[in-house]
């Protein structure tokens, strides 16, 4: 009988022998692609996009600076558990003093949608914006 590589592989591991097989990648939950840009690497080719314009924008004066990945508190933790945080794409802070919270989106899940709602009543003073 002649066996497949496949075949052969599955046996050797069934004996504990170690095989250098690759695993099949699995597909992102929302099809986006992970992507490089500056030496980051940014979840999806829509954020490295963005990211891009925001540095544009502070090479022109537009703005006066972004920062990425901010972190908020939704709800204290304590010694049992830990606090619920919301970590959002960019902060944007304009020349006017206005700072933005930036999270780009190329789908809204249910998940996201309490988590906005946690956040606008954590946080009523900050300006949340969706970048679809």
């Amino acid at each position: 009988m002649r066996w497949t590589e496949e075949q052969y592989m599955e046996w050797l591991e069934r004996q504990g022998v170690k095989t250098a097989r690759k695993k099949p990648k699995k597909r992102s939950k929302y099809n986006n692609k992970k992507t490089w840009v500056d030496g980051i690497c940014f979840d999806s080719k829509k954020e490295a996009d963005y990211y891009s314009m925001l540095k544009v924008l502070k090479e022109a004066g537009e703005i006066k600076g972004f920062c990425r990945q901010p972190e908020f508190i939704l709800v204290e933790g304590n010694v049992e558990n830990r606090a619920i945080t919301y970590k959002a794409d960019f902060i944007v802070f304009n020349n006017d003093g206005r700072v933005e919270i930036i999270d780009v989106k190329g789908y809204e899940s249910e998940q996201w949608k309490r988590t906005y709602k946690q956040f606008r009543l954590k946080y009523p003073e900050l300006e949340l914006a969706i970048v679809k």
